[in-house]
């Protein structure tokens, strides 16, 4: 049995068990993966995939047991990889993001730009994806850290620390009614207006709906998307009055109206969420306090560590303040 087997393995599960595209994604052929695959049930003694025909049909009982060991063999390989690379100090890598499409436009590149100023030989790879998929990518170990929003408690997977809180803001074109009051208007006016908004507003889960669901009202959602840009463009082409993260609202957007939203929609938490078995590099650790400087990096490689049920983390930041953004008005 070897690392590379269980890594191919792995890309046979999370391609949904084509072994073309799970060949692609590890750069090999599809008859050395096959190879490589039928070796290792050889030396198991049992099938890891149920076959029907030539394919792949579905991962067999035994398969899921030897599939969820080999990611936590492959998260620890790589951990000693990072531990030896930090001993050497080794200056270059690569980190890999898992984020939303709001937070990689608007949030990350300024940590990002930061991070390769200090180590311009580290690569950066940013995965921008919907809400439900970004904790998936931390734990299938496809990514070293997430960067995700929450509107309650911390995400339950893996380590979360506060980056920033951040508000919904109600954004129309100049020339819409909302645009000409000196109020913002309430969950009940909302409600009777068409809303353009991120593709989680659907899901029953949503802050959003909660105030909505709170008052017994049903929000008319006439779009969603995942990108906020998509957003404003389809709010400005007149589909209806937009609902979005207010570090979304730019210099650039002088053409739309922005309206405060923090009466209707509770306070969100963006945070920066770690494998429990992850090793840092330092390139990470600069990352992490570059993102969000209130921490401090003792306390994160405390944490990590298992050793600190004594930390406590000083006040988390809202968005304007972090960022300098004058208040909506």
């Amino acid at each position: 049995m070897t690392l590379v087997q269980l890594r191919y393995l792995i890309a046979i599960a999370d391609s949904g068990l084509n072994i073309t595209l799970a060949a692609e994604r590890v750069h090999a052929t599809q008859p050395g993966l096959s190879k490589q695959l039928r070796q290792l049930e050889d030396e198991l003694g049992f099938q890891l995939f149920a076959r029907k025909g030539k394919s792949l049909d579905t991962i067999t009982r035994a398969g899921e047991q030897v599939i969820e060991r080999a990611r936590s063999i492959l998260a620890e390989a790589a951990n000693i990889r990072a531990i030896a690379a930090d001993l050497r100090n080794q200056a270059h890598g690569e980190l890999r993001i898992a984020t939303t499409h709001t937070q990689a436009r608007f949030a990350l590149p300024a940590a990002i730009a930061a991070l390769n100023a200090s180590y311009p030989q580290v690569r950066v790879h940013l995965q921008p994806t919907r809400d439900a998929d970004v904790l998936a990518q931390l734990q299938a170990g496809h990514v070293d850290l997430a960067v995700i929003s929450t509107a309650g408690a911390a995400p339950a997977a893996g380590i979360a620390l506060p980056a920033y809180h951040w508000r919904r803001v109600i954004v129309t074109p100049h020339g819409h009614p909302l645009a000409a009051r000196d109020q913002p208007p309430s969950l009940a006016e909302l409600a009777s207006l068409p809303l353009v908004s991120y593709e989680s507003s659907l899901k029953a889960e949503s802050s959003l709906r909660h105030a909505f669901d709170a008052i017994g009202l049903t929000p008319q959602i006439a779009m969603t998307a995942g990108d906020a840009d998509l957003i404003k463009t389809y709010v400005r082409a007149g589909l209806g009055v937009g609902v979005l993260a207010e570090m979304a609202m730019q210099d650039g957007d002088r053409d739309l109206h922005t309206l405060s939203a923090e009466h209707l929609f509770p306070v969100c938490t963006t945070w920066i969420v770690l494998r429990r078995d992850s090793v840092l590099r330092e390139y990470m650790l600069e990352f992490i306090q570059q993102f969000a400087p209130h921490l401090d990096r003792r306390d994160v490689a405390r944490l990590l560590a298992n050793d600190a049920a004594d930390v406590h983390w000083p006040r988390i930041p809202p968005w304007r303040e972090r960022e300098g953004v004058a208040a909506t008005a």
